[in-house]
């Protein structure tokens, strides 16, 4: 992260290199990216731009006003529309008088560019989340289905509905939808996971277990499948499995977080306090490293 910063920063490197350490961010992650964020995001170069509204997708919702807002004025039009993504769940009170003008007007946009692309299924989608985020779950649902009838192969579409199902405390349905989609892509890692998240919540415990393991198995490369799997084992006391999990998943990922602070915990827990004080050094040694320039 402090090569990151130091390269995002510095006027010398290319703008595209400066762009790509920049997208790598985490606008939540500490003081010093949100600096290097909010520089970026007033450089002239729109790569910087666009790569820093990137960056602010993890950042918390109040976060993100002081940062994005003055984007949606951008004289980018793609730079407006990404602005609008990641206002779009921010309350309007939140807004001033002349930011939520400026959203207005870059709403407008944003919708008519989903609706001419409204042939395209990740279109539907946008708009679909868009207007959940916006809180019209019906318009949502809508859209949404008319992405999966449009192609009924693109797996994020049943993902985005099983969410707006669950914002709606509507679990069965959302339960539904993603066996739906596992009908047509049932080697999907996204589906299954996202399926064993719902089966957790309708207490399905060991229904949940095996669909979250076999997301791990089709996609072993995903730090976050194999955390959300281990912790699932370690809720339901198979905590030496748990412990086994990340272990694996720590030597392919050593820089995952939420992995490392698992780990510390798991251990801690156990009474084991050599191993928890291994991955409670390493967790302060990454966010040091954030604090580096």
């Amino acid at each position: 992260p402090a090569q990151l910063h130091g390269i995002a920063a510095d006027a010398s490197h290319p703008a595209i290199a400066r762009a790509t350490a920049l997208a790598q961010l985490n606008g939540s992650d500490s003081q010093l990216a949100r600096e290097t964020l909010a520089a970026g995001l007033r450089d002239g170069s729109p790569l910087l731009r666009l790569a820093g509204l990137q960056s602010l997708a993890n950042a918390p919702l109040a976060g993100r006003v002081s940062l994005a807002a003055p984007l949606l004025a951008d004289p980018l039009k793609a730079l407006r529309l990404e602005a609008v993504s990641l206002l779009a769940p921010v309350p309007a009170e939140q807004l001033n008088a002349a930011q939520r003008a400026d959203f207005a007007r870059a709403s407008a946009e944003y919708v008519a560019s989903q609706r001419y692309n409204a042939d395209r299924p990740e279109a539907r989608v946008n708009l679909g989340t868009y207007y959940a985020q916006r809180g019209d779950a019906a318009k949502a649902e809508m859209e949404i289905k008319a992405a999966i009838a449009l192609d009924p192969r693109f797996m994020p579409a049943y993902v985005n509905l099983a969410d707006l199902y669950r914002a709606s405390n509507r679990e069965a349905e959302g339960e539904g939808i993603l066996r739906d989609g596992l009908k047509v892509a049932p080697k999907s890692a996204m589906l299954h996971h996202g399926l064993g998240l719902a089966l957790v919540r309708l207490k399905r415990t060991d229904a949940a277990l095996g669909e979250l393991e076999l997301a791990t198995m089709l996609e072993p490369a995903n730090p976050r499948f194999a955390y959300v799997y281990a912790v699932a084992l370690h809720s339901t006391g198979k905590v030496a499995a748990a412990i086994a999990r990340l272990e694996k998943a720590y030597l392919a990922h050593p820089n995952d977080r939420d992995i490392v602070q698992a780990l510390a915990s798991f251990h801690q827990a156990r009474g084991e306090s050599a191993a928890a004080k291994k991955y409670a050094d390493r967790l302060r040694a990454l966010a040091t490293n954030d604090q580096q320039p």
